[in-house]
């Protein structure tokens, strides 16, 4: 049957010309009818696809062509539909969203280290924004509203040559003399917080039973008491050792009260987990008999199995006894806090959510103590502006060009103030940057201490190189920055790729755009890729993911978070789809999209 129809085709090409409308039409339908019938596909076009397709069309479980540290490109990814978008979102009031709109006090240069507030307000006001959003926003316009009024303060001093108690620069450190813990403790004042590497060192002598050390956050307007971030309590051994001694560390907030207890000496897999490399509870069991040394640690195979000689080598081994001093240094790390003990490591204590190192303000001693002295060093610390003889290199070029080869966002927090010095000075000035072709730019949220945030408002207007964020920086909201930097990157400085990476970090510019220049300028992701990574579903977790926020066992293809690149399009179409409320936003560091 097919044949006969092929011959009859021939046959009408050997027709007159005037059969020629005839013959195409009859030629379309063969075609549609072959097709439907026989089941012909369609030759597959090689044609590039968009960054919109691409995120529209592409779901968990896609397959990647090569490896995981090469380039994503979305014309390499296999595409599947995705399902019915859900109901669109819709806007809400948030309280103090428009506190932190007010700026009519504020010159247009003092102004350019805000300039993508108005593109954010929309993201802020969602009714399906991040749990953590109307709390970043509400405590950041509290912030903000003391910030302004500070910066008048001090422009009001300068005109009367007039020192404030602003104007005093966050001190690297600060110390309290020694004496008996009274019943209300003794409390010591950081100015700025703390940042990774700062340490807390205390020398005392235990007096009785028990003591506590509390690392404080800022009493809020409405709380009754302060956020503790770590609560770190010294059970002493009973008398006769009848009672085992024990290490509790835990955290308090006024809204959820006291949270899971971690305590030392633990039993199961708590000294299986770790913190920055380190163990949650550094037990080492000791010999107990007359003959063996005390201070020579035993395998773990060696340990008795009868719970009253474990009980005696616990108490032998642990680090603080009634009457002995004691050197203890409490330091900050990228994960958590780390208590050592006389030079030995002892606990380790995961950052929780919304409560951060940097939020610390004080820490205070109490209990049964006779305290010796308490030294807090390595805190944040800013440079003079005044006596900074090479700041006109350290500033922000002008951009003179209408679209940039790179932008660089960089996420930092607050009283990061060394990091980003130590950028300045460094990688930031490659001749790239000088000349217009790259520019880097640091996207920090408001903090909650107004000293610090003053601090960084006077960098922000003596580099040029800072965008302050509409909500208080906690790590649940660093999704708000990745919008953030493809906002900058489409809207305000245009680029033809956008990066992200952070203030911990070293870019080698040169290379970076080197790699770029065979890399295609449409569909990129760059960087170190993960394909098979899940969502983390233990609840005590920083990066816990629930199953109402990405109910998939996998994740999309995501690039780690030291750095990586998209091009162009796909930042336009980030912005484009948040601001027609298609783009959801989860709490890992990467957006994901739904259709629409």
């Amino acid at each position: 049957m097919t044949i006969k129809r092929l011959h009859f085709v021939q046959g009408l090409l050997k027709m007159k010309k005037w059969y020629g409308g005839l013959l195409i039409m009859a030629l379309g339908m063969m075609l549609l009818f072959l097709y439907n019938v026989k089941g012909i596909q369609p030759q597959k076009q090689s044609a590039k696809q968009s960054a919109y397709n691409f995120f529209h069309n592409h779901t968990p479980g896609d397959s990647i062509n090569g490896s995981s540290n090469l380039p994503v490109n979305s014309s390499e990814v296999e595409l599947k539909r995705v399902t019915t978008p859900a109901k669109r979102p819709h806007l809400v009031h948030v309280a103090g969203l428009d506190d932190l709109y007010d700026m009519k006090n504020l010159s247009k240069e003092e102004t350019n280290s805000v300039l993508i507030w108005d593109s954010l307000r929309s993201l802020l006001s969602r009714s399906d924004a991040l749990a953590e959003t109307a709390q970043g926003v509400k405590e950041a316009s509290v912030a903000w509203k003391e910030l302004l009024s500070i910066v008048e303060k001090d422009k009001a001093s300068k005109i009367n040559k007039m020192d404030g108690p602003e104007n005093q620069n966050c001190p690297f450190s600060v110390t309290s003399p020694g004496k008996a813990v009274p019943d209300s403790g003794i409390t010591l004042d950081l100015p700025c917080g703390l940042v990774v590497d700062s340490s807390i060192t205390l020398i005392g002598i235990p007096n009785n039973r028990s003591f506590q050390i509390d690392l404080a956050g800022l009493e809020q307007e409405g709380e009754p008491n302060p956020p503790i971030i770590l609560h770190y309590n010294v059970s002493l051994p009973g008398e006769n050792m009848t009672e085992e001694p024990y290490i509790v560390q835990n955290t308090w907030t006024s809204d959820l009260g006291w949270g899971k207890e971690e305590r030392c000496p633990a039993r199961g897999s708590a000294n299986i987990q770790e913190v920055d490399g380190l163990v949650l509870c550094n037990i080492q069991a000791v010999r107990s008999n007359n003959k063996g040394n005390a201070n020579v640690d035993q395998p773990a195979s060696d340990i008795p199995s009868n719970i009253s000689s474990e009980s005696v080598h616990r108490t032998a081994n642990f680090p603080f006894a009634e009457g002995n001093p004691f050197t203890s240094t409490l330091w900050v790390g990228s994960e958590g806090f780390h208590m050592t003990v006389n030079g030995r490591h002892e606990t380790s204590f995961a950052y929780r959510e919304k409560l951060e190192p940097w939020l610390v303000s004080s820490i205070k001693v109490a209990g049964s103590l006779s305290l010796l002295s308490i030294l807090a060093k390595g805190l944040p610390v800013t440079e003079d502006n005044d006596i900074v003889v090479d700041i006109e290199n350290l500033k922000a070029p002008s951009i003179a060009r209408k679209r940039l080869a790179l932008l660089i966002g960089v996420f930092s927090t607050g009283n990061n103030f060394e990091r980003r010095m130590a950028l300045r000075r460094s990688w930031m000035q490659y001749e790239a940057v000088h000349s217009g072709e790259v520019a880097v730019r640091f996207f920090i949220g408001l903090h909650k201490n107004n000293r610090v945030n003053f601090e960084l408002w006077t960098e922000a207007q003596a580099y040029g190189d800072i965008q302050l964020m509409p909500f208080v920086d906690y790590y649940s909201l660093i999704s708000l920055k990745t919008i953030a930097i493809c906002i900058m990157g489409t809207k305000i400085i245009p680029s033809k790729y956008i990066m992200k990476t952070d203030d911990d970090a070293f870019v080698r510019i040169d290379e970076v755009l080197s790699s770029l220049k065979g890399k295609p300028s449409e569909g990129l992701l760059y960087g170190l890729i993960s394909s098979k990574s899940s969502p983390q579903r233990d609840e005590g977790s920083k990066w816990y993911i629930s199953e109402e926020e990405w109910p998939h066992d996998t994740y999309p293809p995501w690039a780690h978070g030291p750095g990586y690149v998209i091009s162009r399009d796909i930042a336009k179409f980030i912005v484009h789809a948040h601001q027609e409320r298609k783009l959801k936003v989860r709490i890992s560091s990467f957006p994901s999209w739904d259709g629409g």
